[in-house]
């Protein structure tokens, strides 16, 4: 498990109580006004800016391999491998730690999606994904099942496009992604964090063809102008640990 004294500088923490792995990642973000952001945060948390503009992210990819942390990777009722599409934007919590800050996280997995909103208070919504990776890119669906929440539809294919690299700091790659703390607020208005470990990112330029992307309006947002900045990430080993209340 580890945590972070500021954006990509890890230091050791509690021990894991997951082990995953992510793969096929796609990291879109758009820049928007920070006070569009400001206004969706609770009290005591600060927006995160690189150049004066924060950033709203969406970031579909798979899970796979989730487990408790004690437990081998081999196949069986605890070892789970689903899609994921989360919507998030850059914080620094109440004791200035920066950090990512979820405003809904769906997931094609009835399990994950209990365990999630239950020990990690974070807004896990249960959704039927497809994702294909294949010919050098991923295809990903995403329709949001959940009852009594805003519906949501997302469809994407996109790939890498260009050479591998590892973002430097003071560079907006090394700020929308190495990001080791989240933060989340439950149904009563209460604020948790939680961190997570993994080595520095390797990235690559990614291309993509958003077709249809219902997160900003399911979660109060216009859709920001402009392109997004587009990365991608082939996989990465991750460990979380157990959440906080702020």
């Amino acid at each position: 498990m580890a945590s972070t004294d500021a954006v990509g500088e890890r230091r050791s923490g509690p021990t894991p109580l997951l082990e995953m792995t992510w793969e096929d990642l796609l990291f879109a973000h758009w820049s928007v006004d920070p006070a569009v952001v400001a206004r969706r945060l609770p009290a005591g948390y600060e927006v995160d800016t690189f150049d004066d503009e924060a950033y709203l992210g969406v970031v579909p990819f798979v899970m796979r391999n989730v487990r408790p942390a004690f437990l081998p990777s081999l196949p069986g009722p605890f070892d789970r491998t689903f899609g994921e599409l989360n919507l998030r934007t850059y914080v620094r919590g109440p004791d200035g730690t920066p950090g990512v800050y979820f405003f809904n996280l769906d997931a094609d997995d009835l399990l994950s999606v209990g365990v999630a909103r239950s020990l990690f208070r974070l807004p896990y919504y249960r959704a039927e994904m497809d994702v294909d990776p294949s010919g050098g890119s991923v295809t990903f669906r995403s329709e949001r099942t959940h009852r009594n929440v805003p519906a949501c539809r997302f469809e994407a294919t996109y790939g890498p496009d260009g050479d591998p690299f590892t973002p430097e700091e003071a560079t907006l790659p090394h700020f929308l992604t190495e990001r080791y703390r989240f933060y989340t607020v439950d149904d009563g208005g209460r604020t948790y964090y939680g961190d997570i470990g993994h080595e520095p990112w390797t990235l690559v330029p990614a291309t993509a063809d958003i077709r249809r992307n219902d997160l900003f309006t399911a979660n109060g947002f216009e859709r920001p102008d402009g392109d997004p900045s587009l990365l991608y990430a082939r996989r990465i080993d991750v460990t979380a640990g157990r959440v906080h209340r702020v």
